[in-house]
């Protein structure tokens, strides 16, 4: 064991003898290789907060507090004029029984119909999400095994 650690440490010197070498005569490369790096994290930054802005945007007008006011007056108003038709019925018999009744049955149709849009706006939002979710995903992954590659080739030339 004690012979195992000695050329474990040789060869962990060997390597940082190596690294040293290499860092020492591609110094300038590594510079520029960074700053070429920084630009692009900048660029990718750039993008995600457009991105962001966009998205809170957009959440604004599927689901977010403007929409959340309309769907609840637009509540409101369904409920009033159901109510209105069913007390007027009670107490007046202004219109005949099944004519208010159909009123009523329209009425809740549209409110059905209305809901069912809203869900289904929402749905293709949540689609939207995970599909851009899975494409950063992708993006990532494509990176992730380019920078396994050159940490493989540097690895063989070390």
């Amino acid at each position: 064991m004690n012979n195992e650690s000695i050329s474990k440490k040789k060869d962990e010197k060997a390597i940082r003898n190596t690294v040293v070498e290499n860092e020492q005569n591609n110094e300038e490369l590594t510079i520029e290789d960074l700053k070429m790096k920084e630009d692009e994290i900048k660029k990718e930054i750039e993008e995600f907060n457009k991105e962001k802005e966009r998205i809170k945007k957009f959440i604004g007008e599927i689901g977010g507090t403007t929409f959340s006011k309309k769907d609840r007056f637009l509540n409101i108003i369904f409920l009033l004029v159901i109510l209105v038709f069913f007390v007027l019925e009670l107490t007046t018999h202004i219109l005949p029984s099944y004519v208010s009744l159909e009123v009523g049955v329209l009425l809740v149709s549209i409110k059905i119909v209305w809901m069912i849009h809203s869900q289904n706006k929402y749905n293709h939002y949540v689609f939207w999400v995970l599909n851009s979710i899975e494409y950063r995903t992708n993006e990532l992954s494509k990176k992730i095994k380019g920078i396994e590659k050159m940490i493989r080739l540097l690895e063989e030339k070390l």
